[in-house]
């Protein structure tokens, strides 16, 4: 059943009149931005702009007090451009899903979001989303699933899943969430197996053949919040292990300076070992205004990645600079051709977001 058809039917079934109440609401987020750059590829400008748009539609309906079905619909449409030349066009799905909701379960069917672990800028756990801190929107990519959860008390909750990628493979796992006096405990496994070599999180590791994959996560907030996520992913000719380990705090610093570190471990039996660490402080500046700063670090290939943004946010729409450092080209050692025809992500950039949300 292509989209088209799935949308239809959906809007069918909460047309017919069987429930006690519904809704319908529409909501949307679009953004614009300007960005240069002096590591522009040869040949291109080192002036970039995109914009972009994602409404998103949302109608539910009340079966009893305590159970719903609602249904998500959310389009994206984006362009970049460099210079005054059109680079990339994409419009697509980004959520379409039905969910049925009630005290102990939830079923949700579709196009959605999976995305859990404590981490925030140096995820293990980013296996099937692409949040990325340093992105003002807060937009990920979803995956189309199966997703079922049961909440047999109010300390744990049981997920299960079965995804199909791109390539019509179905893969499927499960999560285990624990709450107690003494921190937040997760256990999840998923098995894929998919023969086409895929990306692993958000590091560029790629997998190149059927897999195991299970992890274990703890965050505990005390006197500084801490955390914890390590994985292992096998197959028959790889065995890759990853950790991170992080811990915030905040300082009595103004209206109070945030301050956060991570370390991830990295061991693949076919690679080198590699470490990395990230830090991280956020500032508020009264009601309206934020600034953060990231600094990120590469051990093994000694490399230096910085980021600084300031946001003046409002009811509606936020306003964004954002300053970066990274490597330029030069610094990989490889060909031209290994490389995005983009600024971002090389040398020194500057960046301004408008973003508005309805």
């Amino acid at each position: 059943m292509n989209d088209f058809l799935k949308i239809v039917f959906i809007i069918s079934f909460f047309s017919y009149p069987i429930a006690k109440a519904q809704s319908f609401s529409t909501k949307g987020q679009f953004w614009a931005s300007g960005l240069t750059g002096n590591d522009a590829p040869s040949g291109q400008s080192a002036f970039e702009s995109s914009m972009g748009y994602i409404p998103t539609f949302s109608l539910s309906r009340d079966l009893s007090d305590f159970t719903l079905f609602d249904f998500e619909w959310a389009y994206r449409l984006d362009r970049s451009y460099s210079g005054d030349s059109l680079v990339s066009n994409h419009e697509k799905n980004h959520r379409l899903w039905i969910r049925y909701s009630s005290e102990k379960v939830e079923v949700r069917l579709g196009l959605q979001k999976i995305i859990f672990g404590p981490s925030q800028i140096l995820r293990t756990l980013s296996w099937f989303d692409t949040f990325d801190l340093t992105d003002p929107t807060g937009q990920t990519d979803g995956v189309d699933a199966f997703r079922l959860k049961w909440f047999p008390s109010n300390s744990l909750s049981i997920w299960s899943w079965a995804i199909q990628n791109a390539q019509d493979t179905l893969s499927f796992g499960g999560r285990a969430e624990l709450s107690s006096s003494y921190g937040e405990f997760g256990f999840t496994f998923h098995v894929d197996p998919s023969k086409t070599p895929q990306q692993i999180g958000q590091l560029g590791i790629m997998m190149p053949e059927p897999h195991q994959r299970f992890a274990l996560d703890i965050r505990h907030d005390g006197f500084i919040g801490s955390w914890m996520e390590s994985a292992v992913i096998v197959s028959e000719h790889s065995d890759l292990k990853m950790t991170t380990i992080g811990a915030d705090y905040t300082l009595p610093i103004a209206n109070g300076l945030l301050i956060m570190t991570e370390s991830m471990f990295i061991k693949n039996r076919n690679a080198d070992d590699q470490m990395f660490t990230a830090f991280m402080a956020m500032l508020p500046l009264g009601m309206v205004h934020s600034t953060m700063f990231i600094a990120q670090f590469d051990w093994q290939e000694d490399r230096v990645y910085s980021y600084f943004r300031w946001s003046a946010t409002y009811d509606k729409f936020s306003l964004n600079l954002l300053l970066s450092q990274s490597p330029k080209r030069k610094e990989y050692g490889l060909p031209v051709e290994a490389f995005p025809k983009s600024v971002v992500g090389f040398g020194t950039g500057i960046q301004f977001m408008f973003i508005y949300n309805h």
